[in-house]
């Protein structure tokens, strides 16, 4: 099992129950950032439903939550989840570990938690011997780009659309 990640200040490790109020006050910043860039897709109110969705990676057979702390306080997290596609005519059985929803409380950026969360995700992975660390990415959101760019990160594939 992946080990907790510690700097000097800064623990990764999977979270308890207890922390998903903690989890959601930052997926709630996440959030505003996607409906801000996004108004046409995105609604912006941060809902029950969207608040209760964190459970069921937390409950699930083959997904997990990751927080980070530092001082004590949880500070980053990501929802990941486990993927396994069989065979198909076009393509090749794998196993690869998506990262869901990924976020730094905005007050923590730019402090090694972000790199630490991921370091703990990658290690989690490789110890599963899962092929690949995936995740998605909206291109208006140049700084997580920047950030998974930064964490070897590389585009494989693009989603494009034609607006009308």
């Amino acid at each position: 099992m992946a080990e907790e990640n510690k700097s000097d200040k800064i623990k990764v490790r999977f979270s308890k129950k207890s922390e998903m109020e903690a989890v959601n006050a930052i997926r709630k910043q996440v959030h505003m950032v996607h409906a801000n860039g996004r108004p046409d897709i995105f609604r912006r109110k941060f809902g029950r439903k969207l608040a209760e969705h964190i459970y069921e990676f937390f409950r699930g057979d083959q997904s997990r939550v990751v927080v980070a702390k530092s001082g004590g306080e949880i500070c980053g997290f990501a929802s990941i989840e486990v993927i396994q596609k069989p065979r198909s005519p076009y393509n090749r059985a794998r196993s690869f570990l998506r990262v869901t929803e990924f976020g730094v409380d905005i007050q923590h950026r730019r402090q090694g938690i972000g790199m630490a969360l991921m370091h703990f995700i990658k290690q989690y992975a490789a110890e599963k011997g899962l092929d690949t660390v995936e995740l998605d990415v909206w291109e208006f959101n140049k700084g997580a780009l920047k950030f998974y760019e930064s964490q070897g990160f590389t585009t494989y594939r693009r989603y494009m659309e034609f607006k009308m």
